[in-house]
């Protein structure tokens, strides 16, 4: 059976963010705002972190790959999306769908892998600053770094290839605005329990792991900052953390819930993964850039001088 009939299936239909006609072209500008914005907002802390030699340390050397990253999990959603809705057009070629899955997942593992990493850095400055130097040398953020790229593509080709082995039948209406596991599993008429077990399998270990290794680090810097004996240092301290774990929760909870909490097939609970979908998709790189960037005063004095054209070209230097 699997793949039976997959020569016959030359595309599917994309449920889009809504059915209804009138909200087209609000959702249209609306999106595209959010894309536009969050695709400068991240190049621009590449090209400051690359162009300010002060800031080449672990902290942004992390911050400014989260931003490439960001900047490539939203293209592979999103463009796709605003063509559909300006050509009012819902389809995509099975092979675009494939390929739009395996980047997906690619590059959102590697925010996930990216955000614990940099927790981790921010562990061992605050908790451990004498050690600073040796634990985050050169040779393991290079390491990490690598790690954080490698190991999403080996777990997003791993699902590509499960999706691939499933047969669709005659009902190709992606109850989503692009082409995702779960989404996929529900219009296949193979037995998806195999996908199941690994989505879950794979899932927690992805999602969960990740998410409870950012909590305790947070608690261990929590800790410290409360040794802190300036009111204001304290204050500034849980400001930047509290924001920090705001886009933390919001990623990771919309996230647990797209792939770990399964849905049925009614109209309100695909309009409910949808809404959740663009949470972690859109949402969060646009805000990362604000949260990591804004409220920070080394990363404020870049973009400034980046703005205003006074920057080093040289990266190495």
């Amino acid at each position: 059976m699997a793949g039976g009939n997959r020569t016959s299936i030359f595309e599917f239909l994309l449920w889009g963010f809504s059915e209804r006609p009138e909200q087209q072209r609000i959702l249209f500008l609306l999106f595209l705002w959010m894309y536009v914005v969050t695709v400068a907002g991240n190049l621009l802390i590449v090209l400051a972190i690359g162009t300010n030699t002060c800031l080449h340390t672990p902290m942004y050397f992390f911050l400014a790959s989260l931003s490439c990253a960001d900047i490539l999990f939203t293209s592979t959603t999103v463009p796709k999306a605003l063509v559909n809705i300006q050509t009012q057009s819902r389809s995509i070629s099975y092979a675009g769908c494939l390929t739009q899955l395996c980047f997906f997942l690619n590059f959102g593992i590697m925010d996930i892998f990216l955000l614990v990493t940099m927790a981790y850095d921010r562990y061992v400055a605050i908790c451990h600053p004498l050690h600073y130097t040796v634990v985050m040398s050169r040779q393991r953020c290079t390491l990490l770094l690598s790690a954080c790229w490698a190991l999403p593509s080996l777990i997003a080709m791993t699902h590509t290839f499960l999706i691939f082995r499933l047969s669709f039948c005659s009902k190709k209406i992606i109850p989503d605005f692009f082409c995702d596991l779960g989404p996929l599993m529900k219009v296949s008429c193979s037995d998806t329990q195999v996908n199941e077990l690994v989505v879950l399998v794979l899932g927690g270990a992805v999602i969960l792991i990740p998410f409870m290794l950012i909590l305790v680090s947070y608690i261990h810097i929590i800790s410290a900052i409360l040794r802190i004996p300036s009111a204001q240092g304290r204050r500034k301290s849980f400001s930047t953390c509290g924001s920090h774990l705001t886009v933390v929760a919001l990623f990771f909870g919309t996230a647990i819930r797209a792939y770990l909490c399964p849905s049925s097939s009614s109209s309100n609970s695909v309009e409910e993964d949808t809404a959740a979908a663009v949470m972690y998709t859109v949402v969060t790189p646009l805000l990362n850039p604000f949260i990591y960037s804004l409220r920070n005063k080394d990363m404020k004095g870049a973009l400034g001088r980046l703005c205003r054209g006074k920057v080093s070209l040289l990266w190495g230097q």
